[in-house]
C-alpha cells in the first residue's frame, strides 16, 4: 500500500496505517504524505520507510511507483487527504493501474462523486471507501436480523450521529481539521451532513438493505461566521416506505462520537451504540430485550458477524478492529480480483456505490433545506441503475 496524506500531526492518517496493518494482509511501502517536505519525510521516517520511496508529491508517487517491477510497486492507494483531493488523486491512480481506498466522503459533492464512479467503471481496478461503522460485528448481524424478518416488517427508524468538538469557533485558532472541515472550498457544500450525517445514513442504507429514497430537511449554521452547517434533522423514507428521523450535529457540547440506530418492525426492534459496539439488543413486545454480545465463540451470531470478531466474547473490540475489518476484506478482495476469482460475500465493504448514494443523500438534503424543507427525492445517479 502506499498513502497520499496522513503526515505527522493529523489523527486519520495514523488510524488509517494501524488498521490496514494490522491483520498483516496490507504492508505500507511508500507514501505522499504531506505537502510540507519536511513533515513528509518525518512521516516517513515514522513509518521505518525507504525514504526513495517517500514521495514530495502525489503524482510523483504515482508515476514512480508505475514504472517499478510488478513485485516491488504498490498494490493500493490510501486516499487520506481533505475531500478535494479525493477526485483527483483517486482517479488518477486508478487510471494508473492500482486499487484505491479512500476516506469518506469520496468527493465534495455529488457530480465529483459521479465522475469517480465514471473512472472506477473505466479502470481494471477496485474501489473500497471507509465508511469504518460497518466494520463493526454487530452491524453485520443487526443487517443478518434484518433480513431474516426476525423484527418483522420494518416500520421506523432512528438514527443520530452526535458530537460537540465544533460547539465553539474553533476553526480560527488554527486547529487544522476544523479549518478544512469549515471551509467550503475543500469540504464541499456541506459541513456536517457530509461529514457525520453520511455515517448515519450509510448505516441506515446497510443495516436495512435498502437506500433512503426522499427527505426533508433542517440544517442550521449555529456558530455565527461558520459557512457550512455544523446541526441537522431529517425526516427521510426509504425505497421499500420505511420512516425515520435523522440527526447529525457538531455542536452537542460533551458529546464525542455518539452514533446510535434503533430500528423498529411490526414484531420486535434492535439497537445499536457506538459507545458500547459489542452490543446488540433485540427487543419484542411484551418480553424483555436481549443482550446480544460480539465474540468468536457467539454461536448464536451470524457467519457474517463471527467472521469480523476478532476474539472470545467478554474481550472488547472497538473503532480500530472495524477499521481493520474494511481494509483486511478490501485486500482479500483484491487477491481474488489477481488470481480471477470472485470475492467472497462474506468479508464485504462500502464501495463506490455507497459513495455516491451518500454524497446524492447530502445534496438532497441542501436542496430541501434550501426549498423552505420540502420534501425532496434523492436521485442516485448511475449508482442505482
Amino acid at each position: 500500500m502506499g498513502m497520499v496524506g496522513g503526515g505527522a500531526g493529523g489523527f486519520i492518517g495514523d488510524l488509517h496505517r494501524k488498521s490496514a496493518a494490522l491483520d498483516g494482509e496490507v504492508h505500507l511501502v511508500c507514501g505522499a504524505f504531506s505537502s510540507d517536505p519536511a513533515k513528509c519525510a518525518q512521516t516517513g521516517r515514522d513509518c521505518f520507510l525507504d525514504s526513495s520511496r517517500v514521495y514530495p508529491a502525489w503524482r510523483q508517487m504515482l508515476e514512480a511507483e508505475a514504472a517499478l517491477p510488478e513485485p516491488e510497486r504498490m498494490e493500493l492507494v490510501s486516499i487520506v487527504t481533505p475531500n478535494d483531493l479525493h477526485l483527483p488523486v483517486a482517479s488518477a491512480a486508478l487510471e494508473a493501474g492500482f486499487h484505491v481506498i479512500c476516506d469518506k466522503p469520496v468527493a465534495r459533492n455529488l457530480a465529483e462523486a459521479l465522475k469517480l464512479e465514471q473512472a472506477v467503471e473505466s479502470a481494471d481496478g477496485l474501489f473500497a471507501v471507509t465508511y469504518t461503522y460497518l466494520g463493526y460485528p454487530m452491524v453485520k448481524e443487526a443487517r443478518r436480523r434484518v433480513a431474516a424478518g426476525e423484527i418483522g416488517e420494518v416500520r421506523k427508524v432512528y438514527v443520530e450521529y452526535l458530537q460537540g468538538w465544533l460547539s465553539n469557533r474553533i476553526e480560527q485558532t488554527g486547529h487544522k481539521q476544523a479549518s478544512w472541515r469549515t471551509d467550503p472550498e475543500r469540504s464541499g457544500p456541506s459541513g456536517c451532513m457530509a461529514d457525520i450525517g453520511t455515517h448515519a445514513e450509510t448505516l441506515v442504507a446497510y443495516v436495512l438493505g435498502e437506500k433512503i429514497s426522499s427527505v426533508c430537511a433542517l440544517l442550521a449554521r449555529t456558530i455565527e461566521g461558520r459557512p457550512l452547517d455544523d446541526d441537522g434533522d431529517v425526516l427521510f423514507r426509504t425505497e421499500s416506505g420505511v420512516r425515520g428521523v435523522l440527526s447529525a450535529s457538531q455542536i452537542c457540547s460533551g458529546e464525542e462520537n455518539d452514533l446510535t440506530i434503533r430500528i423498529y418492525g411490526d414484531a420486535g426492534g434492535l439497537e445499536w451504540r457506538h459507545g458500547d459496539p459489542n452490543t446488540l439488543w433485540q427487543k419484542a413486545q411484551g418480553r424483555p430485550a436481549t443482550r446480544l454480545r460480539a465474540g468468536t465463540d457467539q454461536d448464536y451470531l451470524s457467519e457474517s458477524a463471527r467472521m469480523h470478531c476478532r476474539t472470545p466474547a467478554g474481550h472488547p473490540e472497538g473503532y480500530l478492529e472495524a477499521f481493520a475489518n474494511i481494509y483486511r476484506n478490501f485486500a482479500r478482495a483484491i487477491e481474488a480480483h489477481r488470481n480471477g476469482r470472485d470475492p467472497d460475500p462474506l468479508f464485504d465493504y462500502p464501495g463506490i456505490e455507497q459513495g455516491v448514494s451518500s454524497l446524492a443523500f447530502v445534496d438532497a438534503v441542501l436542496n430541501s433545506h434550501a426549498n423552505g424543507h420540502a420534501w425532496t427525492a434523492i436521485s442516485h445517479g448511475s449508482a442505482s441503475q
